[in-house]
């Protein structure tokens, strides 16, 4: 028996790594194509590939379930179209024992895109945006169109060029309102650095608006004082889907003191959290299909299927968790409804095939 599931689960986890490689290549070449639109000053081509490499870390996590679902869909309905499978079941083996076995592989992998989600491409994805960053704008002393990063902070608002890490700001504007709304100074600064527990605003110049008249003066330096902190810059930095666990929680909780909207990191932290179940519950789709009613189609059929379906379990996810956002609902219902249903299917659809 021991044996059997090695078998088995050699050739799941063959077929879902072979999956993931060919899906991140191709997300790879895409991405590639989507960044020369971006090249400018010392943003080469080749620095383009060094930040779509840096940014496929992520591209495992998020690729996984659908890996799964298709690599699982291929490894055992090659099985099954070689007959192996039919064999083991008239040989004593128990459908629940074959699932178990394709699911080991399929454990481990989302163990370990659990791991990279957490402890690598939060700092590759950060690398990579402020390096393109500071190649593309540097201490530019305009706001940047296409790149940059916003926050508000009471009646302050924020915009940084680029974030790097250990506490540096490149291209830093502030607005600074009244309580009814009217700007009272705007503040530009070269750059921001983070030295003993205080920031300090570098070669800049600060424009008063007061009684209908406008007034400008530089300065070299300049103490500025917000909440903001290197440690929740790093969490600014990064689309939220980016973020780990830990920096998800800790941000929104910092948005939440400041009475921010903190539903976009309240949603990535649930599906973060509930991502390994998204990816059984697909794996156990895939493996319902093989013994149901998949156990004869053709492996081109099946992978059709297998991407249909991944791509149908993505779509919902995508429209009902902002769908919480905008209608005032829980964001975990909106995560956890695609993952129970498909979780349900493979149950019944397995308890059938017994």
């Amino acid at each position: 028996m021991h044996k059997i599931g090695g078998y088995i689960g050699r050739s799941v986890f063959g077929a879902i790594l072979l999956v993931l490689f060919l899906v991140i290549v191709l997300d790879a070449i895409a991405a590639i194509i989507d960044q020369l639109g971006d090249l400018r000053g010392d943003y080469t081509f080749y620095q383009s590939l060094l930040y779509v490499l840096l940014t496929i870390p992520g591209s495992v996590y998020d690729y996984m379930p659908l890996s799964a679902l298709v690599g699982c869909m291929i490894a055992m309905g090659s099985l099954s179209s070689s007959s192996e499978l039919t064999v083991l079941r008239v040989s004593g083996v128990s459908v629940s024992r074959l699932v178990w076995f394709a699911c080991k592989p399929a454990l481990w992998l989302i163990v370990f895109s659990v791991l990279v989600s957490e402890y690598v491409s939060p700092y590759t994805e950060r690398w990579a945006q402020s390096h393109k960053g500071i190649l593309m704008w540097g201490d530019e002393r305009t706001l940047a169109s296409r790149g940059g990063l916003w926050h508000r902070e009471g009646n302050t608002f924020m915009h940084f060029n680029v974030v790097q890490a250990g506490g540096i700001l490149h291209g830093v504007t502030l607005f600074e309102f009244d309580d009814h709304g009217a700007m009272k100074q705007s503040t530009f600064a070269s750059r921001a650095s983070y030295l003993s527990g205080n920031w300090l605003l570098e070669r800049g110049s600060i424009t008063i608006f007061l009684n209908n008249s406008i007034s400008s003066k530089p300065f070299h330096t300049k103490k500025w004082e917000p909440e903001l902190t290197p440690k929740l810059l790093r969490y600014l930095a990064v689309e939220a889907e980016d973020l780990s666990l830990t920096g998800l929680f800790e941000y929104a909780r910092y948005l939440e003191q400041q009475e921010l909207d903190d539903g976009a990191y309240r949603l990535a932290f649930w599906q973060k959290c509930f991502h390994p179940l998204a990816v059984f519950s697909l794996v156990l789709i895939a493996l319902s299909f093989v013994f149901g009613p998949l156990r004869t189609a053709t492996m081109g059929f099946r992978v059709f299927i297998g991407v249909v379906i991944g791509i149908a379990f993505q779509f919902a996810q995508n429209l009902l968790g902002p769908s919480s956002l905008i209608y005032g609902f829980p964001p975990i219902y909106g995560v956890l409804l695609p993952i129970l249903i498909c979780g349900l299917v493979g149950f019944t659809l397995l308890y059938r095939a017994r």
